[in-house]
């Protein structure tokens, strides 16, 4: 059962929150636009202005929208596990995801907050501050859109019949790896013919959810924030997510907010798990 309090976040505040997003969006255009710095994190991921910037317009905006809902960025102090697991609901934000997308300016960079219910992403935005663009999901009304300078399109992910039919991949633009390479071998081995695109960030779910791609398979790390709300975007849209194994991807259920590998599809009654092939072991394995 929905909360009234998601009810009121999808519907007469959907509205503040896009403006959140496009604010966020705004404060890193200000940055991208400069001969901007760039400093590296622990885990030695790139971290620029804009990422603080975009962090500090989101808290800033949610804390005054919804005082009693917490805030998890990848910006903030990551809390310890016994207290996030007392958390039924919470904001998920990554403040600029494709961080390197930002700083090699391709443009493929994004602002994601998603409102985590129940360990599940139910609410999703996702910003494109270069094109103007922000996606939206509501995954229990199963509605999706994107909206730029033109209005709003409904979102709908590519419905499959069978597998006889050309598939479209969409993989990382700056993660790949032989693994990767050996896996997509593997899935276009199963179809007559397979195109891929590489496409950055959080992106790549959203392209799922548009209709401009079928499957993404991601072997490798990714953090909860990292997809939460290209998540509900895509899942609004009729796609899904899954582990390599067939489970659920779950958020905030451990102490890592580390995913497992898992594969997004833009068609959720699909059945990938008879056509596509197992993931290959890691080389350590």
């Amino acid at each position: 059962m929905i909360s009234p309090t998601t009810l009121a976040l999808a519907n007469e505040h959907n509205s503040l929150l896009t403006d959140i997003v496009r604010r966020a969006g705004e404060a890193i255009l200000q940055v991208y636009n400069t001969d901007f710095a760039v400093q590296t994190k622990q885990d030695e991921s790139p971290l620029t202005q804009a990422d603080l910037a975009a962090h500090g317009v989101i808290v800033d905006g949610l804390s005054e929208l919804s005082p009693g809902i917490p805030i998890l960025s990848e910006e903030s102090a990551l809390l310890d596990f016994a207290e996030r697991s007392q958390w039924s609901r919470y904001w998920l934000v990554d403040p600029l995801d494709g961080t390197k997308e930002f700083v090699n300016r391709n443009g493929e960079f994004t602002v994601n907050i998603a409102l985590i219910e129940n360990h599940q992403p139910v609410l999703g935005w996702v910003g494109v501050p270069v094109q103007g663009q922000v996606f939206f999901g509501d995954v229990a009304a199963g509605t999706a859109w994107v909206e730029d300078a033109r209005g709003r399109t409904a979102l709908r992910g590519k419905r499959r019949q069978d597998h006889d039919s050309q598939l479209t991949v969409v993989a990382s633009r700056n993660h790949g790896g032989e693994r990767l390479e050996r896996y997509l071998t593997m899935i276009g081995e199963q179809f007559p013919e397979m195109t891929r695109t590489p496409v950055g960030s959080s992106l790549k779910l959203c392209a799922l959810a548009g209709g401009g791609a079928d499957i993404y398979p991601r072997l490798g790390p990714t953090s909860e924030w990292d997809i939460g709300a290209a998540q509900a975007v895509l899942c609004a849209a009729g796609g899904g997510v899954f582990c390599g194994d067939g489970s659920a991807l779950t958020y905030n259920a451990k102490e890592s907010i580390l995913n497992p590998e898992f594969i997004a599809v833009a068609d959720a009654d699909f059945p990938w798990l008879q056509v596509l092939p197992a993931m290959p072991p890691p080389a350590d394995a």
